[in-house]
């Protein structure tokens, strides 16, 4: 579910995006009449994605989204540039309008930095000791836990249940490395850590 979520949060953001674009274009170029026949036929539209977008970014808060700073930054750039596009179209406010398009490219880039850099954290193992499972383990709290939980059943941000997988050894592996739905590619991470997680997700299953 979390992940029909994400794509449809995802679709309806860059529905939002494009609109404002051709909003803020046409009242920076002083095409008022050409705004006031875009913006009529597409006020009813406009209210439903901006209702879907909130809808969705709630959403996905509530079932288990991790916050974090990233996280943080971006809501308040979205709650920010609401009333600012509502303000800047009814007055014609260029700069408003402009700085309210500005603040939801950059919320919509950070949503994909946050999720880029999940799968850029090298972890360092270089100290553990106890073989492979005590790598696995150690990788998995620091990157795996947040979603998946310490059981590997806590299904938050749409996390699997780890505990009645029934991937393969090599399943797992390629998940880990390539990433899928809404789990980032890892591929920073050493061939030992890879298979360390691996072995330590496998003990998790019942």
């Amino acid at each position: 579910m979390y992940t029909g979520l994400l794509h449809t949060h995802k679709l309806v953001v860059i529905l939002f995006l494009l609109h404002y674009l051709i909003k803020t274009v046409l009242l920076v170029l002083n095409k008022n009449e050409a705004l006031e026949k875009y913006s009529k036929p597409t006020r009813i539209p406009e209210m439903v994605i901006s209702s879907l977008f909130l809808i969705t970014g709630v959403a996905m808060l509530v079932m288990g989204a991790h916050i974090n700073n990233l996280l943080l930054v971006k809501i308040t750039t979205v709650l920010a540039s609401i009333p600012l596009a509502v303000i800047g179209f009814k007055r014609k406010n260029k700069m408003l309008a402009v700085l309210s398009l500005l603040l939801i490219v950059t919320s919509y880039g950070l949503a994909e930095m946050s999720r880029a850099k999940k799968g850029k954290v090298v972890v360092d193992t270089s100290n553990i000791e106890g073989g492979l499972i005590a790598v696995g383990k150690t990788v998995y709290t620091q990157e795996c836990q947040n979603c998946h939980g310490a059981g590997g059943d806590a299904m938050l941000a749409g996390a699997k249940n780890l505990r009645v997988s029934v991937l393969n050894h090599d399943e797992i592996i390629s998940i880990i490395r390539n990433g899928k739905n809404t789990m980032a590619a890892y591929k920073t991470l050493s061939d030992e850590q890879v298979e360390g997680v691996t072995l330590y997700v496998e003990s998790l299953k019942e």
